[in-house]
């Protein structure tokens, strides 16, 4: 379960409610979640918790889905699919590998955005973008001046802003998702203590060092 409270319909939210009725069909989004194309839905439903929250976030979906962009479907995509990976989120990678798809990335090269650096399918503009998302994303915006002078090849500086602004926008919503346990990213922390079987030696190192 999400680490946070939901609110649905009964909040009184009537932008929220009007993507409600689309997202989950009629259905009640906290008694009965789960969205058409197979979420949990539990995003929706914590971010509406806080009104103004539910609406900044879903507009600005709204600005990098809009016609005004001039940063391609397929580079944007490229990039968010990239962040979900490295942040970690299930989430946010899940999601974006299908709208990869969508805007006609083959399955090889879907399969590849996790080994990228090693990988041929990518042409020169897509691994331009790539390292400047990992810049991004890993090195929190220590961006060396090689890779931002492949992207000046490649792209324009609006071109460039946007796709900037995008990326780290679901770098934030990739943590998030992370953080309050939303939609797949409900799983346990894998990294934890194993037991160790009774009467074990404690002291490994020292059984090496006695050898």
């Amino acid at each position: 379960m999400p680490r946070l409270k939901e609110a649905g319909f009964e909040a009184g939210n009537e932008f929220a409610n009007t993507i409600f009725k689309q997202i989950f069909e009629g259905r009640d989004p906290v008694k009965e979640g789960g969205t058409n194309t197979g979420t949990p839905g539990n995003w929706w439903t914590v971010f509406n918790i806080v009104p103004d929250a539910f609406r900044h976030t879903t507009e600005g979906f709204r600005f990098y889905r809009s016609r005004n962009r001039k940063i391609s479907p397929q580079m944007r995509e490229l990039g968010q699919t990239r962040a979900g990976y490295t942040v970690g989120s299930q989430f946010v990678y899940s999601q974006h590998c299908k709208a990869c798809r969508h805007w006609g990335f083959s399955e090889e090269k879907i399969s590849a955005i996790a080994h990228w650096e090693v990988s041929d399918c990518f042409d020169a503009a897509e691994r331009s973008l790539l390292a400047y998302t990992d810049a991004l994303v890993l090195q929190l915006g220590r961006v060396p001046e090689g890779v931002f002078d492949a992207m000046k090849k490649h792209f324009s500086d609006e071109e460039i802003l946007e796709f900037t602004y995008i990326t780290c926008t679901y770098m934030m919503h990739a943590i998030m998702s992370r953080a309050l346990r939303l939609e797949f990213d409900d799983v346990d922390d894998p990294v934890v203590e194993i037991d160790m079987p009774p009467n074990a030696n404690l002291d490994v190192m020292r059984v090496i060092d006695e050898a």
